[in-house]
Formats: structure tokens, C-alpha cells, sequence
């Protein structure tokens, strides 16, 4: 018989999506059948697949050592990067400003060089996050940008944040902005863009139309330009909708590709994008529970590259 104690990271989850994290070898028609059968329970009573289980709560599994192997710890994040720029840091998240170049995640070529490995070295140099001691989490990043893109992302330290973050984003709640050097004049000072967008996903490309089509998706982006210069424009965006590529290909569609973007049209036809996501602010609109001290908290880039390298030429 195993017993687990179910601690403050596992807490909130259902019981079926815990046991899937935790262990590699229980297939997962062997653990409904188990829970069915009441060999594995919850505080000594029977379970459900769907039961959420909290802190404190003892599940025992009554199976074969065979079913019960645990994951695998790798610490292979230890030979991330230590050079990480935390722009903002409490107990439940810490804001990172990616640098431009930078994976979020591994790629299935880069491994080790990412955000996410240089966040959870961090964590665990700091002593905030010790990996032999938890059952299934590991620290996360809510939200992802493009490996040209640099800008804030923001990493999370327990569960409960994780699942509220989540929902929050899922929900728009979170506003995110970013300064973008773009091609040519625009006619109007501001505006929201509405279109569709379309992903061929054998060359990671996306192209935007005006009217709906099969497998499109919609997309909504508000842009304010900020200055005017040499032909170029420094433009701030705020993501209304977060599709891939939508702001350099919504941009494009209208004829202001991004500066040094040559696969949406740049002129300059490099392939490292002037973008930055510079911005974030939170906005919520129902409870955020352990996170509602950050509701209407706003956190900038002061320092932002896109808006140096456009009034230094």
C-alpha cells in the first residue's frame, strides 16, 4: 500500500489529473478501474475520478509496486542560464522580462536554455522550491512569447496561483501591451484591428483575413501610435485576443510590417522582429482569491529596448 500526503501545491486539483502527474506507469484506465474498485482512497473513503482533493487529505493506493512508479526528478535545469532579469517578485509569482532570442520552453532541440529552466533554477538556488519534496508540481510560466520576442512573462511559484492565472488570462483579465517599430505612416493614430487569422502549421506561418473562413480564428488588436520617424513608427499594441504571430500578421495585413520581420514583409528582411511585450496590468473582474492583492496592478519595462533602438537610429 502506498499512502501520499497531499501538501499545499497539490491542493485544489482533482484526484485523476494528480495521479496522471505523479505517476508514469499507472495507465489511465487502470486508475478509474482502481478507483471504481475502491483501491485507491481518500481519507480512508471512497473516491471519485473528479474529487478535488486538499491539503492535509491521505490517499492511499492499495496496487502493485509496478503501478506506482514515481516520475522521474531530473534536475537538468541546473545547467540553465543563472542570468535571469525579475522585474517584480512576491510569494505567488515573479514578472521575468525575457530577453529577445530567448525559448520560453524547449523546442525539442534546446533543452536547457530556456526561461522556464533559468525561473526553476532560480527558485531552487533561492531555497523557495525544493523538487524532492513535492508530489507533482513544478514552477510555470502563465504565458508564453516568441523566441524574437522579448518582454515580461510571468512565472508562477505555486498551483493555486497557477490555476488562477489560468482563468484570468483565459478570461482577459490580464491586459498585456507591447511596443512594436513599424513600416511607414499609419493613417490613423489608433484603431481596433479585426480580422481572422489562419495557421499553416508545417511552415509556422500565419496570414490574416477580413472575413471568416474554414479553420480560421478571430482575432482583435488595438494599436496607438506613439511617434513618427525616418518612415518608421513606434506603435504600442494591446492584445485583445493572443493567436500566434497575430500582432506581426495583423500588422502586415494592413501594410505595417514590423521593422526587420521578413517573414510578414519587412522590407529590412531579417528575421528578429522588433517587438517587446513592455507592459501588463491586471484587471480583474471577479474574485482572483490569493492573487486579488494585484488587481489593477500595472508593472512597465522602463528600460525597453524596441524604444531605444527607435530614437537611437
Amino acid at each position: 500500500m502506498k499512502q501520499i500526503i497531499v501538501k499545499s501545491n497539490d491542493s485544489g486539483q482533482r484526484l485523476d489529473k494528480f495521479l496522471q502527474k505523479t505517476y508514469d506507469s499507472l495507465p489511465k484506465s487502470m486508475m478509474f478501474k482502481q478507483i471504481r474498485k475502491k483501491n485507491i482512497k481518500v481519507n480512508k473513503k471512497r473516491a471519485t475520478p473528479e474529487q478535488i482533493i486538499n491539503e492535509g487529505d491521505v490517499i492511499e493506493l492499495y496496487l502493485g509496486d509496478d503501478l506506482l512508479r514515481e516520475k522521474e526528478k531530473h534536475f537538468d535545469f541546473l545547467s540553465a542560464p543563472k542570468d535571469i532579469d525579475v522585474i517584480y517578485e512576491d510569494e505567488n509569482i515573479a514578472l521575468l522580462n525575457k530577453k529577445q532570442g530567448q525559448l520560453c520552453h524547449p523546442d525539442g532541440k534546446e533543452y536547457v536554455n530556456t526561461l522556464i529552466a533559468s525561473f526553476k533554477r532560480y527558485l531552487y538556488e533561492k531555497g523557495e522550491w525544493k523538487p524532492e519534496e513535492e508530489n507533482s508540481f513544478t514552477p510555470a510560466l502563465a504565458n508564453r512569447i516568441d523566441r524574437n520576442t522579448g518582454g515580461i512573462v510571468i512565472g508562477v511559484k505555486n498551483y493555486r496561483a497557477l490555476k488562477i492565472l489560468n482563468e484570468k488570462i483565459k478570461k482577459r483579465e490580464i491586459e498585456k501591451y507591447y511596443l512594436t517599430i513599424a513600416e511607414g505612416k499609419f493613417k490613423s493614430e489608433s484603431e481596433t484591428l479585426t480580422g481572422y487569422i489562419t495557421k499553416d502549421e508545417s511552415k509556422n506561418l500565419v496570414t490574416v483575413s477580413e472575413n471568416e473562413i474554414e479553420g480560421s480564428k478571430q482575432i482583435v488588436t488595438r494599436y496607438r501610435v506613439l511617434d513618427y520617424r525616418d518612415g518608421l513608427s513606434l506603435v504600442e499594441i494591446e492584445l485583445l485576443t493572443g493567436r500566434t504571430h497575430q500582432i506581426r500578421a495583423h500588422l502586415a495585413s494592413i501594410g505595417h510590417p514590423l521593422l526587420n520581420d521578413g517573414k510578414y514583409g519587412s522590407v529590412h528582411g531579417r528575421f528578429k522582429q522588433e517587438l517587446y511585450s513592455h507592459k501588463l496590468r491586471f484587471n480583474f473582474k471577479s474574485d482572483a482569491g490569493i492573487l486579488n492583492y494585484l488587481d489593477r496592478k500595472e508593472f512597465e519595462i522602463g528600460d525597453c529596448p524596441v524604444r531605444k533602438r527607435f530614437y537611437e537610429g
